[in-house]
């Protein structure tokens, strides 16, 4: 299964824990924080620093091995996480709003710079995530975007199609805007 497809199955479940809910706290870090984490092909965590440990909530030993999504927040939308999959599994690098659950269901909004790593031969052997605290403004013009997408994601009783709507939604959004994902991001 791929990383994405996995992404798509929904928030995994890991070793018989509930789902967490979410708070509607804030999980609190620095401007100066920079969370990083690095994952296998398939988007399994194989590397989280201090900052991701204690923004998250999670021991290190709870987060190697497993999905990235075990963070996944469900405010966030399907489609967005769909257009960095394709992006960065095609080479290319992507800057992305995301909100993110931490274990104890509080939130916390990142800019983040998600890469992928590649081997001496080229090929794609991991992707690495750099995320910093973004500016509330930004936070909040991204938020109401994501809220707009999620609803339309949502629109219909079968999660592929409401998936497709959602993303052609968000295409011609930017497309009306004259600018791709990063672009748009950065204008923030």
């Amino acid at each position: 299964m791929s990383a994405w497809n996995s992404f798509a199955a929904g928030r995994p479940k890991s070793a018989g824990r509930d789902p967490i809910l979410p708070s509607g706290r804030e999980a609190p870090f620095g401007p100066d924080d920079l969370i990083v984490s690095k994952t296998d092909p398939k988007g399994r965590l194989t590397y989280c620093n201090d900052v991701f440990l204690r923004v998250s909530g999670f021991h290190e030993a709870e987060l190697l091995g497993q999905p990235h999504s075990i963070i996944r927040h469900p405010d966030m939308p399907r489609c967005v996480f769909k257009l960095m999959w394709d992006t960065i599994q095609n080479g290319g690098e992507i800057f992305a709003y995301v909100v993110n659950l931490a274990k104890n269901g509080d939130h916390y909004w990142v800019l983040a710079h998600v890469t992928p790593s590649l081997g001496p031969d080229g090929a794609i052997v991991g992707y690495h995530s750099n995320r910093r605290k973004p500016k509330r403004e930004a936070v909040e013009k991204a938020a109401a975007l994501y809220r707009d997408l999620r609803q339309t994601e949502g629109s219909t009783p079968n999660r592929k199609d409401g998936l497709a709507r959602a993303g052609e939604k968000f295409a011609s959004i930017l497309e009306q805007r004259g600018m791709s994902y990063d672009r748009f991001v950065l204008s923030l």
